[in-house]
């Protein structure tokens, strides 16, 4: 069961990875904010016929008080991330959502009683040695780039993206079927977006083609096969396991965005994305 937790997270990994140059090529022609609200309401559409068929009469709504938390933790995780990358560096921003894997390494140890053990500990030193390689290719001035408010803002999102990991692991930890609890997680992920479209510049009906392709692709192949596949996974490994083996989607991105966007690979971020496999070895 392991062994297929481990294949399934980090089938998930590189299916997220692919969002980044999505979400960069769908940002040519939507703002942020319209962009991520249309991507998970698409996305809850999906999931609702999915379990409609699925469960059929049995599908019902979800009272269970981690479902909404999820939910609410989600979206409000998102619009803290795009909202604060408004004021700071791509690079620092990818660096400070992934310092998730501390949060995340501290809650399961208070929240779910779990030892993190010395190979995870360094799973997560050698995780975030990779990230950091990555995302300044050692160029400490990218850190300096950003205000003091959007850094805040995006740190913050990595830690209530812990606490999404963590609750997650209770959650499927005491279902059978996640199908059902996934598609109102997705529903009630809408209400913290929804006050973003406020500052949305542009109208969902006069998007182009290009557009809908970016938020179709996030909201399928970036948001409902990964997280489903991850929430399967996290039945039968930890939560600082499955947040490490997650940092694939880094070295995804990285590849992705040096073949299509043109963006430098250098072997500094080489010896980052070694690192992070690394990483995975040792938690894995």
């Amino acid at each position: 069961m392991k062994s297929r937790a481990l294949v399934l997270t980090s089938i998930a990994g590189i299916l997220w990875g692919t969002s980044f140059p999505a979400i960069k090529i769908g940002l040519n022609y939507v703002d942020a904010y319209m962009f991520v609200f249309l991507r998970f309401f698409l996305a809850s559409i999906i999931m609702f016929f999915i379990a409609l068929i699925k469960n059929g009469r049995a599908f019902e709504f979800e009272r269970r008080k981690v479902i909404w938390f999820l939910g609410i933790a989600n979206g409000i995780a998102y619009m803290l991330q795009y909202v604060g990358m408004n004021s700071t560096s791509a690079s620092k921003s990818s660096l400070l959502v992934n310092l998730s894997a501390i949060w995340v390494a501290v809650l399961s140890s208070v929240i779910l009683k779990e030892r993190l053990g010395p190979k995870r500990a360094t799973g997560i030193l050698f995780g975030l040695l990779g990230v950091f390689l990555i995302t300044t290719n050692l160029n400490l001035e990218t850190l300096g780039q950003g205000a003091v408010v959007g850094d805040s803002l995006v740190l913050l999102s990595g830690v209530v993206w812990a606490f999404f990991t963590v609750y997650n692991k209770k959650l499927v930890s005491n279902v059978g079927d996640i199908i059902q609890p996934i598609t109102w997680i997705l529903f009630i992920t809408l209400l913290p977006l929804i006050p973003s479209l406020y500052f949305s510049t542009i109208s969902p009906f006069h998007l182009p083609i290009d557009a809908w392709l970016a938020i179709g692709y996030t909201a399928v192949f970036c948001w409902v096969i990964p997280y489903y596949l991850w929430s399967e996974a996290l039945k039968s490994i930890s939560p600082v396991s499955s947040t490490i083996i997650l940092l694939t989607e880094v070295i995804v991105a990285l590849a992705i965005s040096s073949i299509t966007l043109h963006d430098a690979f250098t072997l500094i971020s080489g010896i980052g994305a070694f690192s992070i496999i690394v990483a995975i070895i040792f938690v894995s």
